[in-house]
């Protein structure tokens, strides 16, 4: 025969209570420091992962063709040097 103890249902219950709060004050943390991280980085000047790609890509460009300028300066070189 299982018996009710009314001090241990108060105990469970005021475990269940207390877990609840302190879910809703972790929640609540993580919300107030994920604000002060994003006011803290819109202050930053940083770019975004679009703008980095667009200048990489401006980057590359620029370093294959001065590649291909160099090799063509050089073939001109050559063929100066060769006539003279």
């Amino acid at each position: 025969m299982q018996t009710r103890n009314p001090r241990l249902d108060d105990l469970a219950q005021l475990m269940m209570n207390s877990m609840g709060v302190a879910r809703g004050a972790r929640d609540e943390f993580e919300t107030v420091m994920k604000g002060m991280l994003d006011r803290w980085l819109a202050g930053r000047d940083l770019v975004t992962r679009e703008e980095f790609d667009a200048v990489r890509a401006m980057a590359e460009k620029a370093r294959a063709e001065n590649e291909a300028l160099r090799t063509r300066v050089e073939a001109l070189e050559t063929r100066k040097r060769k006539k003279s």
